[in-house]
């Protein structure tokens, strides 16, 4: 009797120590709080996506002048079986709308479209002639892309349907579930100077329709903006090829671009990218956040500057600089090395992250990518495309996937080499069982359902070689989970055994299905399949002394500049 009496106080007393550890007060825990970390982007160029609409295709825009037309223009020179192209194509607000369910069965909870606003109704006759797989060449191209902005209050005539505008496609988007992020120019226009005679629209800007300024084919040192009312919203330097450079210290422009991007925003749009923003000084953006969070408080951004060097990019993210978040060119310069032909090691990553005294004002809200529209597409097979998705959507940072990834779609093409070509109804058709597409949708949506992998702290356990384990713990408002994240990029099975901060308790698999119980003090092993991915999701709070102190420790290296 005694015996059992002994025998169940010890029972008593272990309960009392497992309870006393669960009920230690709460922490924070978390890498951001910004709303948008939750959503995964899409990022299409609209005229590239889907024609669903032809009707609105002004196939007989720019005239029968071959040197003039805008629509179907072929860059000369490709090799047999490839193509490109530098007229418009078709693709419209409509393509798009009708293909959501495509794109939010994938995971996403954003689409970022380009440029909406109105560009030149030719093709553009000066600059240097597109050749194939060129760059910084505009000779002959149109601006089907939508950089080219002439009047950024109204919508380009290729885009909208006769019963869907901007307000219409973002309304749409939103009951499929679907952020917008509005992609948006203020330091250039459209090309202005080197044209054999002057063309309509080019080097021009308008305000609902009436011309407040005009490049008049000059070029920019031949400009008078102290005299000549047309000049002054430009500098009389040049910037970026033929394109007008913009007067960041003109009020006037300021006063322009948040009036015409506030229309949009009340057209729907949830959250901007903002095009070269470092071809603005940080003043202005500062100036220009602040007037457009004055209207819309907290509203997301994220702007491209294209370097990668951290120290470069990160002041954009520094509050007294506008508290823009940046596309994170410094991690996908790495990416490309990880995850391409080169397949290189994990460790490469590592020091890209900048989880602790890094220069950004917050790393988990950064873009992270493997490419874009600017850039070669990731030159990758299958399995590294798997693999890059794998690390996207589990590591900090707000995945962004440019259209037709999630099929490996002219991967490697630069640009004018078939980087922006038409991806079309038929292949979204043909893409579903495609196995990059299954097996990024599989992450995607562990994502979706994770505060974790969304907004949590990382820690990592170890990058190196074919294999990563980390940790991302997020514990606010009462949410606390714990996930544990392992990744196999070789060509084999492996095997993982993982006890370092690893709490005790019933950790359940997300994609692998069940649950392993850990004892205080234990290990998780498990095999992960080539180019695979596990998740153990523990939900519960923070308990585990190493644990919270590491934790601790990241929460303290948070910079909010």
């Amino acid at each position: 009797m005694k015996t059992l009496t002994i025998a169940v106080l010890s029972l008593a007393l272990a309960a009392c120590a497992q309870g006393a550890r669960d009920t230690k007060p709460a922490r924070d825990y978390y890498g951001t709080l910004e709303p948008m970390a939750r959503d995964a982007v899409y990022f299409v160029v609209t005229d590239r996506f889907v024609n669903g609409d032809t009707s609105n295709d002004q196939r007989d825009q720019g005239g029968p002048d071959p040197a003039t037309r805008t629509f179907d223009r072929p860059v000369p020179g490709a090799p047999p079986g490839q193509s490109d192209n530098i007229g418009y194509l078709g693709g419209d607000f409509k393509g798009l709308l009708d293909n959501a369910d495509y794109i939010r069965d994938m995971g996403f909870g954003a689409v970022w479209l380009t440029p909406i606003v109105d560009n030149p109704d030719q093709a553009f006759t000066g600059g240097d002639a597109v050749t194939w797989g060129g760059a910084f060449q505009d000779r002959g191209k149109t601006g089907y892309h939508g950089y080219w902005g002439v009047d950024f209050y109204r919508l380009d005539e290729h885009l909208p349907s006769r019963d869907l505008d901007f307000a219409g496609l973002t309304g749409g988007l939103k009951r499929h579930g679907l952020k917008t992020v509005l992609d948006i120019v203020a330091n250039h226009g459209s090309p202005s100077f080197t044209m054999p005679a002057d063309q309509p629209k080019y080097g021009e800007i308008y305000r609902d329709g009436v011309l407040v300024a005009d490049h008049q084919n000059l070029a920019p040192e031949q400009l008078d903006p102290a005299h000549n009312p047309l000049h002054r919203f430009f500098h009389n330097q040049k910037d970026l090829v033929q394109l007008s450079n913009i007067d960041d210290t003109n009020p006037a422009v300021l006063d322009y671009f948040v009036g015409a991007y506030s229309q949009w925003i009340d057209q729907g749009a949830d959250a901007f990218r903002i095009d070269t923003i470092r071809h603005m000084p940080p003043a202005f953006w500062k100036r220009f956040s602040d007037r457009i969070r004055a209207k819309r408080p907290g509203f997301f951004m994220f702007g491209e500057a294209f370097d990668y060097k951290a120290e470069n990019i990160a002041p954009f993210t520094w509050a007294r600089n506008g508290g823009v978040s940046v596309l994170d060119f410094p991690l996908k310069e790495r990416m490309a090395q990880v995850f391409g032909r080169k397949r290189g090691d994990f460790s490469l990553l590592a020091e890209r992250l900048y989880l602790t005294d890094g220069p950004y004002a917050n790393p988990y809200e950064l873009m992270t990518f493997y490419d874009n529209h600017d850039m070669p597409r990731l030159d990758a097979s299958d399995e590294g495309f798997i693999d890059a998705h794998h690390w996207l959507f589990t590591a900090r940072g707000i995945p962004v996937i440019y259209y037709g990834s999630e099929v490996g779609f002219e991967r490697g093409r630069a640009e004018h080499a078939g980087n922006r070509n038409y991806f079309g109804q038929q292949r979204i058709d043909a893409a579903r069982g495609n196995p990059i597409r299954e097996s990024l949708k599989r992450i995607a949506k562990v994502r979706e359902a994770s505060p974790a992998l969304q907004r949590g702290l990382q820690l990592n356990v170890e990058l190196r070689g074919d294999r990563a384990v980390f940790y991302r713990v997020y514990e606010h408002a009462g949410q606390s989970q714990i996930a544990l994240v392992l990744l196999n990029k070789g060509d084999a099975a492996a095997q993982f055994e993982v006890s370092e901060y690893l709490q005790a308790g019933r950790w359940r698999a997300a994609l692998g299905g069940g649950e392993v119980d850990v004892a205080e003090g234990g290990s998780l092993r498990a095999s992960v399949p080539a180019h695979g991915v596990e998740v153990y999701f523990l939900d519960r709070p923070v308990v585990r002394e190493d644990l919270r102190l590491a934790l601790d420790r990241a929460m303290g290296h948070a910079r909010r500049r």
